[in-house]
């Protein structure tokens, strides 16, 4: 059976997202390790740790995650933004060290009104500073495939896979798998064919082997709209039968998946994690 949870909040301390997910039944979780939205950081204390720690053992809860800023672009012309995102992103690796956490994932990056050659090469160089800076002992940066929308990279294999062989496993990073994004940048996710399709590529380009953990969302626009819309489980243009490939493929089921759709309740009050969550187990089954 696939390990599934969800990105979960941290408010009242990072335990708490821990204590949550055991709430709903989830095995594994993902988190923010700062306020995603600035770029200035709380210092985790050993007490922040020791409880995050003993809430893991106590409720069985594994392979915590973490998601970068939303504000950091390493494929950005600017000096002074990707200069700064730089020392974000050491800080968000740094911090998911110190949690002993698998790792963070991390939006390639836009190269907004340079290129893509110019973008891609901007990341690679950003990254080499940033693994030196960080010098990581344990968790891995994830290179997460994007949707396309505007300039974002690393929305097809082949962008990807240029990435990962400039960096890759021997500096801890590799790659975090999208539903919502691969399907709304072009992959059909809903059907056999656009499965095979994706995989033929991924294969092609490095990724497939070097995916550690996946998003799970659907999507509210269509395939090849490279719009980032999430959407519940079965209620998008991924479908029950596409994410039922998902969990059965014999490389993706591997790897630890996390939902980041919306944390609202149904109408009769059910919060739609938990049926998400319930969704996704019975096509496991």
């Amino acid at each position: 059976m696939a390990k599934i949870g969800a990105h979960m909040s941290v408010a009242g301390g990072f335990y708490k997202a821990v204590e949550a997910a055991k709430a709903l039944h989830m095995d594994v979780v993902q988190i923010f390790t700062k306020n995603n939205n600035q770029w200035a950081a709380k210092p985790i204390t050993s007490e922040d740790e020791k409880l995050f720690h003993d809430a893991l053992k106590s409720t069985g809860v594994t392979r915590p995650l973490a998601h970068a800023s939303y504000l950091i672009n390493l494929a950005s012309p600017k000096e002074e933004l990707w200069e700064k995102s730089i020392d974000g992103m050491v800080i968000e690796w740094q911090r998911a060290d110190q949690l002993e956490l698998d790792g963070v994932v991390m939006h390639p990056g836009a190269f907004v009104e340079s290129n893509e050659e110019i973008g891609l090469r901007r990341i690679i160089d950003g990254l080499n500073r940033v693994h030196e800076k960080a010098n990581p002992k344990r968790a891995w940066l994830l290179l997460e495939n994007t949707a396309g929308q505007g300039s974002t990279l690393g929305w097809n294999m082949e962008q990807l896979g240029f990435l990962l062989s400039e960096t890759g496993e021997s500096m801890q990073i590799g790659i975090c798998f999208d539903t919502c994004h691969a399907h709304a940048a072009g992959y059909d996710m809903s059907t056999s064919e656009g499965m095979k399709a994706w995989e033929k590529d991924a294969k092609k380009h490095g990724v497939l082997d070097a995916i550690r953990a996946l998003h799970l969302n659907d999507s509210k626009k269509p395939c090849g709209s490279r719009v980032d819309r999430h959407e519940h489980i079965g209620f998008g243009s991924i479908g029950l039968e596409g994410f039922q490939r998902v969990l059965k493929h014999k490389v993706l089921k591997q790897h630890p998946m996390y939902l980041e759709t919306d944390k609202a309740t149904n109408d009769e009050g059910v919060e739609w994690d938990l049926i998400n969550m319930q969704t996704l187990r019975n096509l496991d089954i």
